[in-house]
């Protein structure tokens, strides 16, 4: 098993992806998308959202979001209160072991409250 830490690199990159090919259906100017992206991107966004989610989260999926959480960083938020920043790895952490373990179905299932919400 990979550390928390290495689920929330990639995490963040499907997260990344998953956000940029949705708001394409917005059709707006690239400079525009990248502005709106940032609102679901940003540590603070994150962490609102495994909090908006946690009642929807198995027992597992919610250790998972605790191990990413809880894990030892070494690098301190820029943009964000550590507290944030804590809960958006563990979000991080939870997409990315989604999808390494190929529960699309699952992660979609997340993705689809999240941008409904």
């Amino acid at each position: 098993m990979l550390s928390p830490l290495q689920l929330a690199y990639i995490g963040d990159a499907v997260y990344e992806l998953f956000i940029r090919t949705y708001l394409l259906q917005s059709n707006k100017p690239v400079h525009e998308l990248h502005k709106e992206a940032t609102h679901y991107v940003k540590a603070k966004a994150q962490s609102d959202i495994v909090h908006f989610l946690s009642e929807d989260l198995t027992e597992d999926e919610k250790g998972i979001v605790k191990r990413g959480r809880n894990a030892k960083t070494y690098s301190s938020p820029k943009n964000a209160n550590i507290i944030d920043y804590k809960y958006a790895t563990g979000f991080e952490t939870l997409v990315g072991f989604l999808y390494l373990t190929g529960q699309e179905a699952r992660m979609m299932e997340l993705f689809d409250k999240i941008v409904s919400h």
